[in-house]
């Protein structure tokens, strides 16, 4: 398959490597929880799929035996014991079905009951869903500890974590499922969610609340890795943009700051400071682009950059004219801010 628009050839590749970078990381499932409340959460889920499959059993052995059922030659029907049976039957099941919904409900309540509970001293994590990307601040009591990123969460292994939640659009939906359950965003009102990893892994999450037209690509990835390997990955994230020394990203970095580029974007350490799209200081180590639509290569930057409305229609991104040269030095410049 083959698309054009603007000059820009863009083929199933670019495709092929959005579903294999997913393919990478796993789907998301409540069935592989990697955390207490997630474990909670999927033994709730085996106790409502083994009762509710009981019922589905029990429903086709009742109607099979009711078809196989022979009504004597000359027999009144409905006759009088045939009435009764069946009231005898309705009336037990009624009072079976209203059990069953009650034990439902109690084992829903105590698997979710005090899930946050244990989790003092929370690392606290800010995400603002908006259409179609996610805003994802790391919050400290010291102001020069905290800071902005995008469509990606590191974590530290065995730390629990709070998620606060908003949104100033509509309404979006936070679900990881093997870490947590999901909760809403919603505009005016500000929820919150707290979950631990307890072991390294790369998982996904999806905004599970349909948003508009792309809600289906309006995913991230969630990194749980080693205390060790976060306070080094938060470091680095704190400290101000730096691209590759080369000549190429050098006037990519010129490009990006005298084209629309900046009047969206911040890149910490350059006079980019835009606040309508997402923080891109350092973009080239987040492992996907587009809200977990693409592989971060110099490829899909160049591909997003030139034409982001054939890759995902609706987005707020506008077409940036750059020419040919310049277009391979954005993307190298970008590709470079690790």
């Amino acid at each position: 398959m083959t698309r054009r628009r603007g000059g820009l050839q863009w083929t199933a590749t670019s495709v092929l490597l959005g579903l294999c970078c997913t393919a990478c990381h796993g789907w998301q499932s409540v069935t592989t929880p990697a955390g207490p409340q997630a474990s909670r959460l999927d033994g709730l889920f085996w106790i409502f799929t083994a009762i509710c499959a009981a019922i589905w059993v029990l429903v086709l052995l009742v109607l099979a035996g009711a078809m196989m059922r022979k009504r004597p030659a000359g027999a009144p029907f409905p006759s009088e014991r045939s009435e009764k049976c069946a009231s005898i039957v309705v009336g037990g099941a009624v009072a079976v079905s209203a059990l069953v919904i009650v034990g439902l409900t109690l084992f829903s309540y105590l698997a979710t009951h005090g899930l946050a509970s244990g989790t003092a001293d929370p690392l606290v994590i800010r995400v603002r869903g908006y259409q179609w990307w996610w805003e994802v601040t790391y919050v400290d009591a010291a102001a020069d500890r905290s800071f902005l990123t995008a469509n990606e969460i590191h974590l530290p292994v065995g730390r629990p974590v709070r998620i606060e939640l908003a949104a100033p659009d509509v309404i979006h939906s936070f679900w990881a499922p093997n870490l947590m359950g999901k909760q809403d965003l919603i505009p005016g009102r500000d929820n919150a969610i707290t979950f631990i990893a307890d072991r390294p892994g790369v998982y996904r999450e999806q905004c599970a609340e349909f948003c508009g037209l792309q809600h289906a690509h309006m995913a991230m990835l969630i990194v749980a890795e080693s205390p060790t390997s976060f306070a080094a990955w938060r470091a680095n994230q704190l400290a101000d943009a730096v691209a590759s020394a080369g000549a190429v990203q050098e006037e990519g970095g010129r490009v990006f700051a005298a084209k629309a580029c900046a009047s969206c974007h911040t890149i910490r350490g350059t006079s980019a400071s835009g606040t309508l799209g997402p923080d891109l200081t350092h973009v080239g180590s987040r492992q996907t682009i587009a809200a977990g639509m693409l592989p971060t290569t110099r490829g899909s930057l160049a591909a997003w950059i030139a034409d982001p409305q054939t890759i995902k229609p609706g987005n707020n991104m506008p077409m940036v004219s750059l020419s040919g040269s310049e277009l391979n030095a954005v993307s190298a410049y970008l590709a470079a801010l690790k």
